[in-house]
């Protein structure tokens, strides 16, 4: 019987996991976490043969996880990466990691990874695959960033499918906690990643942070109002209407070509 963790830091992912694992013969899911702090918690606690691991996460994400793992004492788990960008998976297989799997998991994939996992447990190999994981997470770490990336483009998750935004695209950013929305022809899309973070992906000749939640493509700024109490409103083409922050509003300037008054 092969015991297994579950993490991700989306509730619906996990059930899709628990639900495939629950068809795959000679397995059993021993424990679920919701974050790499949990997860490493679990770990200790439950000592799982084999951990199904987001690796994006905020905060502690997988590639953390495995870190403290290395430096940590006593059983090693087998890891199992899942993540959403394909590229990513594709390039980075060649690793102490048993496999690679791209969301939405599909069954096949899973039984192909658990059967990996089940080979390495009667190999007993679980700690050399976990040593040479960690020696290897800058590489993989630099080859998230790259995929993430993806030359002017981001993967972003919506209903169980990997979607490419072009970024010179994107009209507008919005932060919604530890989230933002971008705002891309019709539609919108929720993607796991601080504001802050974001904007370096943006050129900056075309795109101007206006407030510490807003981003803005300068090309889809309609007109700039002052407000009766000071400040700044942005219109956009779409009519929507922007705040800028007090911090930024030198941004204003920077819009109109001009100085205030």
């Amino acid at each position: 019987m092969i015991r297994l963790l579950l993490c991700d830091d989306e509730p619906l992912a996990i059930d899709r996991l628990r639900d495939l694992v629950g068809r795959v013969p000679a397995t059993e899911v021993v424990g679920t976490a919701s974050n790499g702090r949990a997860a490493l918690d679990a770990i200790a606690e439950l000592a799982p043969d084999a951990v199904l691991l987001d690796v994006e996460m905020p905060a502690l994400d997988g590639f953390d996880v495995v870190e403290a793992l290395s430096l940590a004492e006593g059983p090693s788990p087998l890891i199992v990466f899942v993540t959403a960008y394909p590229q990513f998976a594709a390039h980075a297989f060649d690793t102490g990691a048993i496999d690679f799997l791209t969301k939405p998991v599909r069954l096949a994939r899973l039984e192909t990874a658990l059967e990996r996992v089940r080979r390495a447990i009667e190999d007993r190999s679980a700690a050399a695959r976990l040593a040479d994981l960690a020696r290897q997470l800058q590489s993989l770490r630099a080859e998230r960033r790259s995929d993430e990336g993806d030359g002017g483009c981001l993967w972003v998750q919506r209903r169980g499918e990997s979607v490419r935004i072009e970024l010179a695209q994107v009209a507008r950013v919005q932060a919604e906690g530890e989230y933002v929305r971008l705002y891309h022809g019709t539609a919108s899309y929720l993607h796991r990643e601080a504001i802050s973070s974001l904007i370096e992906r943006f050129d900056p000749a075309h795109f101007v942070r206006i407030h510490r939640s807003h981003i803005v493509n300068r090309d889809r700024v309609a007109s700039i109002r002052r407000r009766p109490a000071g400040g700044y409103t942005i219109v956009t083409i779409d009519g929507d209407l922007l705040p800028v922050g007090r911090n930024y509003r030198a941004v204003v300037r920077s819009l109109v070509g001009r100085g205030e008054g």
